[in-house]
Order: C-alpha cells, then structure tokens, then sequence
C-alpha cells in the first residue's frame, strides 16, 4: 500500500509550514537520508529528508504554498512493487489529530489512511514503546489498534523496517488487546477555560478605513508566531519592572583597553557583550532567580543560558548563548556575532534559539534610553538596556560631576521570581558592569 509523506514538525512549537522548494520529482528514487524539500517554519527554511525508500508517486502540495498544517500529506512514496495506479484519487488527507506526544519530525513517511479513517476512529496516540526501545507504527495502525484496545507492542510488524501498519493490526488476535483502558485524563474532564476576548476582525478594521490609502501587508509566519507568543506574554505572565541606572565609564574604559590588547586577534568586544557576561555570572550569584515557569511547577537552572534578542527583517530571534558564565568575554563576542549574523539569515537551527531562563533586549544602539520588554516564555525575566547617555550624577563625596549613565529595566515573571530576588539579581548586574574587572577574575 502507497505511503504517504506528511508535512513534518520541524520543531517543538511548529503548526504549519511553507513548502519552500520539492527537491525532488515524481517518478524520482529516494532512499533514507535522501532531501526531499527544504520547509519554511516560523523561524528558519530547512531542509527535509527521507526515512524510507522508494519511489516518489505523485506531489500532492505545491512549492510555494504556505500554511500547510503539521501531518497534512505531501506527497505519496511507493514502495517496491507499487505503480502510480496504486495510489487512486483519493484527495490529500486531513492533517491527523494532534497528540500529546507527536512522532519526531524526521518521520518522512506514513502509511496512507482510508475512506474507513472517520470521525469516530480515535486519535492516533503517541509513539508507543516496547521494552524501552520504540515501537515503528503508522498512524493510521495506531489509530485502529487504539479503537481495538489492542498492544502494539505485541503486534509484529510486516512493513518497511519492521513497521506496523493496518494489516498487521487488522490481522491481530483480540489476546493482543491491553489490559486495561487509560483513565480520562483530568485535562480532558475538565471544564474549557473561558476564551480571551476576541479583538475586532480584519473586515471590521477594514470597513474604519475605508475611502482611506493603505497597502494590505499578508502576515508571514514569523510574524504570525510573533504576534500569539507576545499576546499570550502579555496576558498569562504577571509582569513587574524594576529600573536602575548603571554608570559605565569604568566599563568603557577598560572595553578600549582590551580592544587594544585583542587587535592583533581580530576581536572587537562590545558593550553588550560586557552585559552578556555579567548577566550570565549575576545568574549563578543568585541561582534561585535562575530559573523558569513550566506549568506547575519552577525548574530552577544550574548554567547560565542566556538568549539574546535579534533584529531581523520581519520580526526577531533570540539565539541562546549556552553556559555563558563559563565562556571568556573574546568567546561570547565571536559566538554572539555568529549567532546574530545566521539568526538574520535565517540559518539558525530551532535548538540554537530554544530554551535559556533568561534574555536580553538591547535597543541603546538605537539611542532608546529606555524600554519596557516583553518576557519570552518560559523565561524568568529580560533585561531591557537602553542607551548609555553622559548625564549629571552626584559622587559619593556629595560633589557633581559627568558620568556615562545606561538605564536598564528589568521584566520579571512573579510566578518565578518575587521581588526582592528580582532586585538582588538587578544590583547583582549593575556591581558586575560598574566593577567590569571582577568579572575576569
């Protein structure tokens, strides 16, 4: 029987992709390994390869086409023995039913589904697993054995690699049947939470300005993503802010110094790279603010991961600088560089900005003094910088004199972190970029 070839997840938070470009034809011979097209997420294009082998039989998408959903079928592989007949004229599935545990998304292919796949088959549940090791099923052979109550882990499966697919389970004796059926999760006993207020629709923005000159620019899926993880900041994280100033000059003039030592090495350190740093060691000064917000529960963090907001054409990344307390300064700012130079390409890989308890927003390159930022969940906090600015400041000995004066504010999560241990963390920062020496020892 004809597999079909889904559209993967290309990482955790992936809904629908673009198909980019088909790397490959119909009638074309592919083996596992083999790219098959490069996918466009709401972060990065990347390419996607085959797990088994066979013969590309028909592309069901075309290149181009975007908002193609998770588990939508793509294309139909036909495996030794199969023809283009095989396949029938049977439209592209329905993306399959989301699961609490969906397969990796390197899966490229998946046994086709049939008119007998209704709305009363259950949803495929998640890969299953057999004396630790996991158990290769199709969807659809999932979906059965789950309406049957049977095991898959006693099933023998007669597809490629050993996979179950529907005959196998079809053909399974009822002493495969589990023991027992799941209890209902609470989730699904549960009463649905009451739905945030709608904001007005696109017509009804419309129909304001109408008689009115504008261009209608399509949301792409970057901003798409964007605009829900922000709302959904906004409206579940409690938010408080804590604001210092932090002079700079002991800084600035001990950045020059090491820039004048680093020249035969090509380095150039920067402010931020100086915020980076001591950032990431004011973490393990106060471990406790080291921490995120996972549902009902604090994971708090033993290294300093720490993600870095950006600028890209369309929207942001926030790459993550892994174990920066343990990075030098020339480290962090060659690492950084690189991060930001992919990230604006969009080359970057969903493991290189997922993750991290804590980021940075700096808009002082664009003389902004200062900002309130959004935290990115599950993040603790985001520290906002904002410009460093010569101002008048009163010295310790009561006399007034010129400093370089950097505003910073910091958002912070209350679920995670309480307000005292914000402030901790935020003067932790503030002695590290005052005293920048220490942070070498």
């Amino acid at each position: 029987m004809p597999t079909e070839i889904l559209m993967p997840a290309l990482s955790p938070t992936m809904e629908e992709g673009t198909l980019a470009k088909w790397l490959v034809k119909e009638g074309d011979t592919v083996s596992s390994g083999d790219l098959l097209a490069e996918i466009e997420t709401d972060k990065a294009t990347m390419e996607f390869e085959a797990v088994d082998e066979g013969t590309i039989g028909k592309l069901l998408i075309a290149e181009g086409t975007e908002g193609v959903k998770v588990n939508t079928a793509i294309a139909v592989l036909l495996e030794e023995g199969e023809s283009a007949d095989d396949i029938g004229g049977a439209p592209a599935a329905e993306p399959a039913a989301p699961t609490a545990k969906p397969e990796p998304a390197t899966s490229a292919t998946q046994e086709t589904p049939t008119p007998e796949r209704g709305a009363d088959v259950p949803a495929a549940p998640a890969a299953p697993q057999k004396d630790g090791e996991r158990i290769f099923a199709s969807p659809l052979a999932r979906r059965i054995a789950a309406q049957k109550g049977l095991d898959l882990g006693a099933i023998e499966g007669s597809g490629p690699h050993g996979r179950i697919i529907k005959v196998d389970v079809e053909a399974a004796q009822p002493g495969t049947a589990t023991s027992a059926k799941a209890p209902a999760s609470a989730a699904a006993t549960a009463a649905p939470a009451p739905a945030a207020p709608a904001g007005p629709t696109a017509d009804a923005v419309a129909k304001i300005y109408e008689g009115r000159e504008y261009e209608e620019i399509k949301l792409d899926g970057m901003r798409k993503t964007i605009a829900a993880r922000l709302t959904e900041a906004k409206q579940t994280v409690p938010h408080f802010y804590l604001r210092r100033d932090i002079q700079l000059d002991a800084l600035l003039k001990f950045r020059s110094q090491l820039n004048k030592q680093l020249e035969g090495r090509g380095v150039k350190l920067s402010v931020n790279d100086f915020i980076i740093k001591a950032c990431a060691l004011a973490l393990q000064a106060v471990p406790t603010a080291n921490a995120v917000w996972a549902g009902d529960r604090v994971l708090q963090m033993k290294p300093s991961d720490v993600a870095v907001a950006v600028a890209i054409e369309g929207g942001l990344f926030t790459p993550v600088l892994k174990d920066a307390e343990m990075k030098s300064l020339s480290a962090l700012s060659a690492e950084m560089k690189d991060l930001a130079t992919r990230a604006r390409d969009r080359k970057l890989a969903p493991h290189e900005y997922q993750g991290g308890s804590f980021a940075i927003s700096n808009l002082g390159m664009f003389g902004i003094d200062n900002f309130d930022a959004v935290i990115n969940p599950p993040h603790g906090a985001i520290l906002a910088v904002g410009a460093g600015v010569k101002k008048p400041v009163v010295g310790a000995d009561g006399e007034l004199a010129v400093a370089t004066v950097m505003s910073v504010t910091l958002s912070v999560d209350h679920r995670v972190i309480d307000g005292a241990l914000a402030a901790e963390l935020l003067n932790a920062i503030k002695d590290n970029l005052e005293s920048p020496m220490v942070m070498l020892a």
